[in-house]
């Protein structure tokens, strides 16, 4: 079955498409649809991998591109959770529905075969949030800012509360899993990355603070959480800034969580660097956009600011050591610079501070 042009050079993948890919556009455009090209497209941190189609044959109503995720063979399973979480649906497929029926702007879905590992999707072009801030003056970056965090406003207020059918609502980023990633911290992030095994008192210590820790932002408002809102999950659609020029991605994780998870997400992203003032300026913005207490939102930004990048700093070696990916690996300082730079804002915590810098000294020291 062949007839069209193939960029994949890995034999398996290459056979695997040509057994299933037609009839997978077929079945989604009718049977006078081909495809003519496809084209690996960046893999990032996921298990899934991404295909843009070229079509061939189509009539005018049939998009000239789409995109393909291949499924892993777990594909039920979030890339990044502590338990073993399973759901008679793709979550990404129901997390899809539900942020669409709300009037927010992600891809479509023209096939859903996750029975047989593949969805086709709208193609929302290759102009990430991140890539289109290249070159951009602090104005015109602050002004996409500006549209990235009012329409996470707006995300939150017409997802909040979860509507039950919704898998974002029958998962939760609770003390468990808050939990779970600071120990990915310290296995990765500390005992990996500096090649040793804590002595057991100082261990001891660590979890002890840890502990605490996740219990006081298990404590927090809840809303509703993304879970991956950052530069590299929103793409560019057009090239004023404004909501409507904005789509969101990734977000098969969402969950109920801490309402400021998703803010801290974007604007202490690993691989974007804000000024502290247009930062504060869009916590202030987020506020005023839910109606919310600045002093509040900006409590709750930095102590989320500090898990969420030990986190992240640690993922990124876990991704390098486990999945083979040394991508991430430049941006391992940068979150633990955003952990050092919160740590200075939040009033108390001493035992945190002091054993942060215990363990990881060259990150977090004077």
């Amino acid at each position: 079955m062949g007839g069209y042009t193939e960029r994949v050079f890995n034999r398996d993948l290459l056979k695997e498409a040509q057994v299933t890919l037609q009839h997978l556009v077929r079945e989604a455009f009718g049977q006078e649809t081909s495809v003519a090209l496809r084209e690996e497209m960046e893999k990032g941190a996921s298990s899934r991998r991404y295909y843009r189609l070229t079509l061939n044959g189509a009539s005018p109503a049939v998009p000239g591109r789409i995109v393909q995720m291949a499924l892993p063979d777990d594909a039920m399973k979030s890339d990044e959770a502590s338990a073993s979480e399973r759901f008679d649906e793709l979550p990404f497929v129901n997390v899809q529905r539900h942020l669409k029926n709300a009037g927010l702007p992600v891809p479509e879905i023209f096939l859903d075969a996750t029975a047989r590992g593949h969805v086709l999707l709208e193609d929302l072009g290759e102009l990430t949030f991140n890539a289109n801030l290249r070159g951009k003056g602090p104005d015109e970056v602050g002004a996409w800012y500006e549209a990235a965090v009012d329409l996470l406003s707006t995300m939150h207020d017409t997802m909040w509360p979860v509507a039950g059918n919704c898998y974002a609502g029958r998962r939760f980023f609770d003390y468990a899993l808050l939990r779970w990633e600071l120990d990915h911290f310290r296995e990765w992030g500390v005992e990996a990355r500096l090649d040793c095994v804590l002595p057991p008192r100082i261990r001891e210590t660590l979890d002890g603070v840890f502990d605490a820790f996740a219990a006081e932002i298990d404590q927090l408002p809840k809303g509703f959480v993304h879970r991956d809102y950052q530069s590299r999950n929103l793409m560019v659609k057009h090239h004023a800034p404004s909501p409507d020029s904005l789509a969101i991605i990734d977000f098969q994780d969402a969950l109920t969580g801490p309402r400021t998870y998703d803010l801290v997400a974007l604007l202490n992203d690993s691989y974007v660097d804000l000024n502290a003032e247009v930062q504060q300026r869009l916590i202030e913005r987020y506020a005023r956009n839910r109606r919310l207490p600045a002093d509040e939102i900006q409590r709750e930004f930095d102590l989320i600011t500090v898990q969420r990048k030990l986190k992240d700093g640690g993922r990124f070696i876990f991704i390098d050591r486990v999945k083979g990916d040394s991508s991430f690996l430049p941006f391992v300082d940068k979150s633990f610079s955003r952990v050092k730079s919160a740590l200075l804002r939040i009033d108390g915590h001493r035992d945190l501070k002091e054993i942060l810098a215990r363990v990881a000294p060259e990150s977090f020291g004077q």
